[in-house]
């Protein structure tokens, strides 16, 4: 059987066209992407926000996959959000993708023996002040995993062919703060994945495979 299309080119697209460290913060901080890019609302400099890591998990099986997780609906802030694993850096992390390692394994129980960082998509500012960076990396198809069911109900994975085509990736906005603010939305089956993490989604799309 042939390799899909995406499982093929997906390592190579990855050493050619993501970051191959993270941004320094201060210089990630002078034109972050972010859900305030789609409605062009100035940022308020200084910006002091808090640095924050995810991993974006892609599950390298013959068609390859994103793993989510579901946050508990224990959680007080964005309980029940569909979220990559990820939180913010601590200060004796070694590095971002240190950061990001720890938190899957805190969340999800994803050990790092699991883990092959690929490289760094764009810093994304939160509306929550947070400035995270996003660490891509291939995840091993025998992971295994052990839920924080304090932080994380589930997880699931999404075939990466289905997050790759554009036309999954829809503009939708909600009043926040007075305003009326746009954001991605991707809908699978029954879930609703948005905000900053459909819009770390759309960053890789725009990276790897967007003409």
């Amino acid at each position: 059987m042939e390799a899909s299309p995406i499982a093929s080119d997906f390592v190579a697209l990855t050493s050619a066209r993501l970051r191959h460290e993270p941004p320094d913060f201060t210089d990630a901080l002078s034109n972050p992407r972010g859900d305030h890019t789609l409605d062009d609302v100035p940022l308020l400099h200084p910006l002091q926000p808090k640095s924050a890591a995810v991993l974006v998990p892609v599950v390298m099986r013959e068609e390859p996959t994103l793993l989510f997780t579901e946050r508990s609906s224990q959680l007080r802030q964005h309980s029940g959000q569909i979220a990559f694993p990820g939180g913010r850096v601590d200060p004796t992390d070694a590095s971002i993708a240190a950061a990001a390692c720890r938190e899957a394994d805190e969340e999800i129980g994803l050990e790092e023996r699991h883990i092959r960082v690929l490289g760094y998509l764009d810093p994304y500012l939160s509306t929550t002040n947070y400035l995270v960076m996003p660490v891509v990396a291939e995840i091993a198809p025998a992971y295994t995993l052990s839920l924080n069911s304090h932080e994380v109900a589930h997880t699931f994975e999404v075939p990466l062919r289905f997050l790759m085509d554009p036309r999954h990736h829809e503009l939708h906005s909600r009043e926040w703060k007075g305003r009326l603010r746009r954001f991605y939305a991707i809908s699978y089956q029954e879930h609703y994945i948005w905000g900053v993490t459909a819009g770390i989604v759309r960053n890789l799309y725009e990276r790897l495979y967007a003409p």
